[in-house]
């Protein structure tokens, strides 16, 4: 039995790597999109284009305009004569923000009155333009505690400290990088067993597999080593790059690592299985790996937190195999993820792909007889 699982083993190794396009898409497009994605799946708010129209004619409205100038979140400024402008600025996309600075805002600063300053932001790209609103804010209150040391009397108030665990210098590819050694797995693991049984479909060697000496469990562990195989080299490739190309510390244990990098990709597996055998055609199988893959990374807490969906979205993320490994690759990189934690979140994992490829041995043998 092991003799015919070994050959079995070799002839799907062979059809994915003799191919030369076949090894180029396995090789080349995951580091492309781990250096894509990790640069440009951010959420941070940089090289932005406000407008300004002021409207004041004294220091502190200059001041205020050479300080956001000279902020790194800003890339120019845009310079409006009247509202007019500052109404075709925004409805036209040029900028994000606008800032309407009053004609009585140095004088008032002067004052010690309550100066007025309105920011207009573009609502359509909403999340964006609250952090740059915040980012003006922390500009004006810094330029009015500049100007006005000594404006406020008495004790003086309490001093809050930010300190960031895990990611001291707050590098948001210190969240992504991790992240995406999960996301993208998933995406190459999930279309290379998908496209498994769908490609022997067309080319007429499924029928020929299954009236062979080997048994479905034997066919199903045949169709599961080699993605499992080319899962971790992918994975190999995915931690070296993001300790060696981009500095993130890998803190925790690589035995842990990949002892629950086994059972995740067992859970792909089980799955572009499932969808692979439901698929008559490689187009049907690609179609079905995108079908789970999109709603996977929206619900596994990669981009938004799980704790942010209503109930029962977050009760729909329990099936996800992306939603656990997340954390379990992010804690062993970042806060060294100890090993209760590694199971508590690994458990799940190893439920999914006793599921899911059992399910697809079922249906193996269901749609043969």
């Amino acid at each position: 039995m092991l003799q015919r699982i070994l050959a079995l083993i070799v002839k799907e190794l062979l059809a994915v790597l003799r191919d030369p396009k076949g090894r180029l898409v396995l090789i080349v497009p995951p580091i492309v999109q781990l250096l894509v994605f990790a640069n440009a799946a951010t959420l941070e708010v940089r090289n932005v284009d406000i407008a300004v129209l002021d409207r004041d004619a004294g220091r502190s409205g200059h001041e205020l305009v050479t300080r956001i100038d000279g902020s790194p979140f800003f890339r120019s400024i845009v310079h409006l004569q009247n509202l007019e402008q500052l109404r075709e600025a925004i409805e036209m996309r040029r900028v994000i923000a606008a800032l309407h600075i009053s004609p009585s805002f140095s004088r008032d600063l002067a004052a010690r009155r309550p100066a007025d300053l309105q920011i207009i932001l573009d609502g359509r790209r909403s999340n964006a333009a609250q952090i740059v609103a915040g980012y003006l804010g922390q500009i004006t209150e810094g330029m009015v505690a500049d100007l006005h040391p000594g404006a406020s009397r008495g004790p003086a108030p309490a001093v809050v400290v930010a300190r960031n665990w895990f990611n001291p210098s707050v590098d948001f590819k210190w969240h992504t990088v991790p992240g995406l050694v999960a996301v993208i797995s998933l995406l190459i693991g999930l279309l290379v067993t998908a496209l498994s049984v769908a490609r022997e479909r067309e080319l007429g060697t499924f029928d020929q597999l299954m009236v062979s000496p080997l048994r479905t469990h034997e066919i199903l562990l045949g169709k599961t080593v080699p993605p499992l195989l080319v899962g971790l080299f992918h994975t190999t490739v995915f931690v070296l790059a993001a300790v060696y190309v981009f500095g993130i510390p890998l803190r925790g244990s690589l035995i842990y690592l990949y002892g629950s990098a086994l059972f995740y990709l067992g859970a792909i597996i089980g799955i572009g299985l499932f969808i692979s055998a439901l698929s008559e055609t490689q187009q049907q199988a690609i179609l079905g790996a995108f079908l789970f893959a999109a709603p996977a990374i929206l619900l596994s807490g990669f981009a938004t937190p799980i704790e942010n969906m209503p109930d029962w979205l977050q009760t729909l993320t329990v099936i996800n195999p992306l939603r656990w490994f997340l954390v379990i690759v992010k804690g062993i990189f970042l806060k060294a993820l100890p090993l209760d934690e590694v199971l508590r979140n690994t458990a799940p994992l190893a439920l999914i792909a006793l599921v899911t490829l059992s399910t697809a041995a079922w249906l193996f043998r269901h749609r043969t007889e």
